[in-house]
C-alpha cells in the first residue's frame, strides 16, 4: 500500500483544511512527523486510519468523542480524503462523520449523517466513482490491504504505546498476526499433511496386524485342539515382530495340517473303493427285483383284463346300435316337432270358437269369413259418424276452455280496475321519496366537507397535546444541561487558574542539567521549583476541558431539541385552530364536534342512498300504470271475440247430434258401437286363423310319421319307437367309446409288457 495525498477539514485540532502529499515527502525514501505535544501528529495518523476504515485508533474511537475540531467555523463540514494505491488499483476514499450543521431554514442545528465515497482511477476514463455505501467500501478495502482496523493499528500505525502492547501480547495473538502478514499457512498446511499421513500409516499398520490377527485365530480354530502343539501369537496390534511372530507359528501349523491331510487322503481313496463295489451289488439286486415285480404287475393285468372283456362287447355293442339309431334321430325330432304343432293348433282353434256365439262354434272357415268381411264393411261405414262425435267432444273442452278464460278476463279487470284507482296517491307518494333523499345527498355533501377539517384538528389537538408534554420535557433537560454546563466550566476554569500557578513546577519537572531552560535560554538550574499541594497536571486540565466540551455539546443538543419540538408544538397548534383562525379548543370538544358531524354524515348517507331505489320504484310504478290500461283494453276485446266463438261452437254442436244419433243405434255412442263390432270381426278372423292352421298342422303330422317309419326301415329298426329307446346323447356316446378305447390301450399295453424277455427271465430266477 502507497499513500500519495491526505486532505482533512476540521479534523481533530485542524480548524481548516490541510493537505500532506506523501509523494513528494517519500521521494527521498524514508520521512519523520516531528512536532511538540499537540501540534497533530497523532492525528494525521488518525486521519489515515478513519479514511481506510471509517474508524480512529484505540480510545479516541470511545463512545460519545467528537472527531470534528472545535476551532472550525459551524458552516464548515468535517471531511477527510485519502489518495492511495493498493493492491495495484488507484483509489481515492472521501469520508465524513455523523456531525451537527445549522438548518437551512430557521435558526439551531441538525444532525448530519455520516458519508463515504469511493473513486477509482482508469487511466481511460479517468476518475469514476465506484460506490457510497459504508459496508460495501469497508470490505473492499479490508480485503484489499488485508488486516483489520485493530491490526492495521498494530502493525502499521503502532502510535502512542501500541507497539509496546503489541509485544506484551502472548505468543498465540502474535503469531496469528504475523502469519497473516507473512503468510505462514504453507508451512502449518505442510506440517499439518505430514501428521495426517503419520496417523494414515498408523492406521494402516494396526488394521493389517488385527486382519493377521484375525486369520491366525480362524486358523487355529480350524486346526482344532489336537491340530497344533503350539499356541497361537497373542501380541497386541502395533507391535513390532507382531507379523514374524505369527509366519512362524503358521508355518508349524501349515506342516501339521499337511500331514494329516495325507493319511486322511489315503483312508478316503480305501472308502471310495468299497462303497462303489457296494453300490454296484446294491443296484444290480435292486435291478432284478424290478423285473420281477413288473413281471408279475403284467400278469394281474392280464387277469383283470380278461374279466372284463364281456363288459366291453356289450359296449361296443350298445356303442353300434346307438350310431344307427343317430340316422332315425332328425326323423324323430321332425315327428316330435309336428305333433306339438298339431296340439297347440288344436287349443288355439278351441279356444277361438269358445269366443263365438254358440250357431257359429261349428261352423266352416269359409262361413267365418264371410261374416268377417259383411262385419267389416259395417264398421268402415261408422269412421265418419266417430269423427263427428270426437268433433263434438272437441267442442265441449272448447266451451270450457272459453268459460276459464273469461273469468281469468273478469278477474284481471277487477284487479286493474282497484289498482289504477289508487295510481294517483301512489305516484304522490314515490316522487316525495325521490325528492327526499335528493335533499339528503345534497345534505351529505355539506357535511363530508364539514367532516375531514373536523377530523384534521383533531388529530392536531391529539398531537398538540402530546407536544406540550414533550415540550416540558425537552425544557427540563436543557435546564439540566445548561446547570451541568456551567458546572463543568466552573470545574475547568478552577483547574485551569490552578495549573497555571503551577506551571513552574511543571517547566521544571522538564529540565536536565546542562541543557537551556525553554523559557530563560539558561543551562543552569540553581532553584527549580517543586510542585506544591493540590498541582494539576496537563491531563487532569484536558480531561476537564474535555468534560466541558461534553457538557457544551449536550447543551446545544438539548437547545436543538427543544427547538425541534416547539416547532412541532406550534405546527400542531396551528392546524388544531383550523382555517378559520378560530379560538383553540380542547381534545374533548373537537371530538364532540367530529362525532355529532359524523353521526348527522351516516344519516345522510344512509337516505341519500335511498335515492336510485326510489326512482326505479317510480319507473317501475309508471310502467305497471301503463301495462294495466294495456291489459284491461285487451282484456274487454277478448270478451267480444269469445261471444261470437259460442255462438259459431254451438251451432255446429248441434249439427253434428243428428248425424251421431242415427249411427250409434241402441249403442251409448258411436265409439261403444264401433268397439262392439271390432270385437266380433277379430274374433271372427281369429276362428278362421285357427282352422286353417289346425288344418295344416295335421297334415304335417301324417307327413312326418311316413318319413319316420321310412327311416327306421332303413336302419335296421323293426318299430320307431325301437329305434327311439335305443338313442343315445353325445355324452353317453363319449362315455362308451371312452371304456371301449381304455379297454383296447390297456390289451396292448399288457401284450407289448408280456413280450418283454428280460423281465420273463427274470421271473425264473428266485426272489
Amino acid at each position: 500500500m502507497r499513500l500519495h495525498r491526505l486532505s482533512v477539514t476540521a479534523f481533530g485540532p485542524f480548524g481548516a483544511t490541510q493537505e500532506v502529499d506523501f509523494d513528494a515527502l517519500s521521494s527521498a525514501g524514508l520521512f519523520l512527523l516531528h512536532g511538540p505535544t499537540g501540534a497533530g501528529k497523532t492525528s494525521v495518523l488518525d486521519a489515515v486510519c478513519f479514511a481506510l476504515y471509517g474508524a480512529v485508533p484505540g480510545a479516541r474511537q470511545s463512545p460519545g468523542a467528537s472527531l470534528r475540531s472545535d476551532h472550525a467555523p459551524p458552516d464548515l463540514p468535517t471531511e477527510v480524503q485519502l489518495e492511495l494505491t493498493v493492491g495495484g488499483r488507484r483509489l481515492e476514499v472521501t469520508r465524513s462523520p455523523s456531525q451537527p450543521r445549522p438548518k437551512k431554514r430557521g435558526e439551531g442545528f441538525t444532525m448530519e449523517k455520516a458519508q463515504s465515497r469511493l473513486r477509482g482511477y482508469d487511466p481511460e476514463r479517468g476518475w469514476h466513482a465506484l460506490s457510497t455505501s459504508h459496508q460495501e467500501i469497508g470490505e473492499e478495502l479490508t480485503q484489499l490491504i488485508g488486516m483489520s482496523r485493530d491490526q492495521f493499528c498494530q502493525v502499521v500505525l503502532l502510535p502512542q504505546g501500541d507497539f509496546a502492547r503489541f509485544l506484551r501480547a502472548d505468543a498465540e495473538a502474535r503469531g496469528r498476526l504475523l502469519g497473516r502478514l507473512f503468510d505462514t499457512r504453507r508451512f502449518a498446511a505442510v506440517e499439518e499433511r505430514l501428521a495426517e499421513l503419520r496417523r494414515g500409516a498408523e492406521a494402516k499398520v494396526t488394521a493389517a496386524d488385527e486382519r493377521v490377527l484375525a486369520l491366525a485365530q480362524r486358523t487355529a480354530q480350524a486346526a482344532g485342539p489336537a491340530g497344533v502343539e503350539a499356541a497361537p501369537v497373542t501380541a497386541r496390534p502395533g507391535e513390532p515382530g507382531l507379523a514374524e511372530a505369527v509366519l512362524a507359528w503358521a508355518a508349524i501349523a501349515r506342516s501339521t495340517a499337511r500331514e494329516r491331510l495325507d493319511t486322511a487322503h489315503a483312508a478316503l481313496a480305501a472308502a471310495e473303493d468299497r462303497q462303489r463295489a457296494a453300490r454296484r451289488a446294491l443296484e444290480a439286486e435292486r435291478e432284478l427285483a424290478r423285473l420281477q415285480q413288473r413281471y408279475a404287475e403284467t400278469l394281474r393285468r392280464a387277469e383283470a383284463l380278461e374279466e372284463r372283456r364281456g363288459e366291453h362287447d356289450a359296449c361296443q355293442e350298445r356303442l353300434e346300435r346307438a350310431r344307427r339309431a343317430d340316422r332315425v334321430a332328425p326323423a324323430l325330432e321332425l315327428r316330435e316337432e309336428a305333433e306339438r304343432a298339431h296340439r297347440a293348433a288344436s287349443d288355439g282353434l278351441d279356444r277361438a270358437r269358445s269366443l263365438l256365439s254358440p250357431e257359429l262354434r261349428d261352423a266352416g272357415a269359409d262361413r267365418l269369413a264371410e261374416l268377417e268381411r259383411t262385419f267389416q264393411q259395417e264398421l268402415y261405414a261408422l269412421d265418419a259418424a266417430r269423427e263427428a262425435e270426437e268433433r263434438s267432444a272437441g267442442i265441449d273442452g272448447e266451451r270450457l276452455r272459453l268459460n276459464r278464460e273469461a273469468r281469468a278476463d273478469d278477474e284481471l279487470i277487477r284487479d286493474a280496475d282497484a289498482w289504477i284507482a289508487d295510481w294517483d296517491t301512489t305516484r304522490t307518494a314515490l316522487k316525495e321519496r325521490v325528492d327526499a333523499s335528493q335533499e339528503a345527498a345534497t345534505r351529505a355533501e355539506r357535511l363530508a366537507g364539514l367532516l375531514a377539517p373536523a377530523r384534521r384538528r383533531l388529530d392536531a389537538a391529539h398531537r398538540r397535546d402530546a407536544l406540550a408534554a414533550d415540550v416540558r420535557q425537552a425544557e427540563d433537560r436543557l435546564t439540566g444541561a445548561r446547570e451541568q454546563e456551567l458546572d463543568a466550566r466552573k470545574s475547568w476554569l478552577d483547574l485551569r487558574e490552578r495549573r497555571l500557578r503551577g506551571i513552574a513546577a511543571e517547566l521544571a519537572s522538564g529540565l536536565v542539567a546542562g541543557e537551556p531552560c525553554t523559557v530563560c535560554g539558561s543551562a543552569e538550574h540553581p532553584a527549580p521549583a517543586s510542585p506544591g499541594d493540590g498541582h494539576v497536571d496537563r491531563a487532569t486540565e484536558e480531561r476537564a476541558l474535555a468534560a466541558q466540551r461534553s457538557a457544551e455539546e449536550a447543551r446545544a443538543q438539548a437547545e436543538q431539541q427543544l427547538g425541534r419540538v416547539r416547532e412541532r408544538h406550534a405546527a400542531a397548534e396551528t392546524e388544531a385552530r383550523g382555517d378559520d383562525g378560530h379560538t383553540s379548543l380542547a381534545a374533548a370538544e373537537l371530538q364532540a364536534l367530529a362525532d355529532r358531524l359524523a353521526h348527522e354524515h351516516a344519516e345522510a348517507h344512509r337516505l341519500a342512498a335511498a335515492t336510485n331505489p326510489a326512482r326505479e320504484a317510480l319507473a317501475a310504478a309508471e310502467r305497471e300504470h301503463a301495462e294495466r290500461l294495456e291489459q284491461r283494453q285487451e282484456a274487454h276485446g277478448r270478451m267480444s271475440a269469445r261471444t261470437a266463438a259460442r255462438e259459431a261452437l254451438d251451432a255446429e254442436q248441434a249439427r253434428l247430434e243428428e248425424r251421431i244419433a242415427a249411427a250409434r243405434g241402441a249403442s251409448a255412442s258411436v265409439a261403444e258401437h264401433a268397439d262392439r263390432l271390432t270385437r266380433r270381426v277379430a274374433r271372427l278372423a281369429d276362428a278362421a286363423t285357427a282352422v286353417h292352421a289346425e288344418q295344416e298342422a295335421a297334415r304335417r303330422r301324417k307327413e312326418a310319421d311316413d318319413r319316420l317309419s321310412d327311416a327306421a326301415f332303413k336302419a335296421g329298426f323293426d318299430t320307431p319307437e325301437a329305434a327311439a329307446a335305443t338313442l343315445l346323447g353325445a355324452a353317453g356316446q363319449r362315455e362308451l367309446q371312452h371304456r371301449v378305447d381304455a379297454w383296447q390301450a390297456e390289451a396292448a399295453a399288457v401284450a407289448d409288457r408280456r413280450a418283454e424277455r428280460d423281465a420273463r427271465e427274470a421271473a425264473e430266477r428266485p426272489a
